[in-house]
């Protein structure tokens, strides 16, 4: 078994959504104790935005690619390989200004790739990634899945939920821990039912197996 572990938070230590990560790597792995774990950390090692250089060395814009194009499908080819190693995704994801990070949207953008997350066929898109499964760390200063309003306004979990379901993958888990800036009280009660919630959710797959 392989497990994928990302962090997109920029908050180092003090983020909510990493802790919740590796708490959720850790309960993994006492059900799993054969798992292998690669870790990214995205706000370390952040791939450039995608580009003109990122796209054309997968479209074929020209018989010899340039430098830059090369040197930019090194990284895109790196990440979508040990992506698609991957049977299990862990990912940490903070929401800022009512989406994900900008350098998780940065790795997205690199696995989405014709011929290996996706396809067209005749009728449509089909997902090549499919057989996975994804485990979504949410952290949220406010409250935004209780009210229609606030799920109008996010953009994180069904922004995830679309891209994953597009490279074929339906084993989606999401943990949310929210209401993290309402007050110490509010942000601990948060914390303990997501955590409950990773241990139900691990212990699920674990049934499942």
């Amino acid at each position: 078994m392989k497990l994928l572990h990302i962090d997109s938070s920029i908050l180092g230590t003090g983020s909510v959504s990493r802790q919740l990560s590796a708490e959720t790597v850790a309960e993994f792995r006492k059900s799993h104790p054969d798992t292998t774990v690669d870790y990214l950390d995205l706000a370390v090692d952040t791939p450039n935005h995608f580009n003109a250089d990122a796209l054309g060395s997968k479209i074929g814009v020209q018989a010899q690619p340039t430098e830059a194009q090369a040197r930019e499908n090194a990284v895109s080819e790196k990440l979508v390989s040990q992506f698609l190693a991957s049977d299990v995704i862990v990912i940490g994801v903070p929401l800022y200004n009512f989406t994900v990070p900008t350098q998780l949207k940065a790795w997205i953008d690199r696995l989405a790739q014709p011929g290996r997350t996706f396809k067209y066929g005749e009728k449509g898109p089909v997902g090549l990634a499919g057989g996975k499964k994804v485990f979504v760390l949410i952290s949220r200063g406010g409250v935004y899945s209780t009210t229609e309003g606030g799920q109008a306004l996010e953009h994180q979990e069904s922004y995830l939920k679309a891209i994953f379901g597009f490279f074929g993958i339906t084993d989606v888990k999401f943990v949310r821990a929210e209401g993290l800036a309402m007050g110490d009280a509010v942000k601990a009660a948060a914390i303990a039912t997501a955590q409950k919630q990773i241990e139900e959710a691990v212990q699920g797959e674990a049934l499942a197996a």
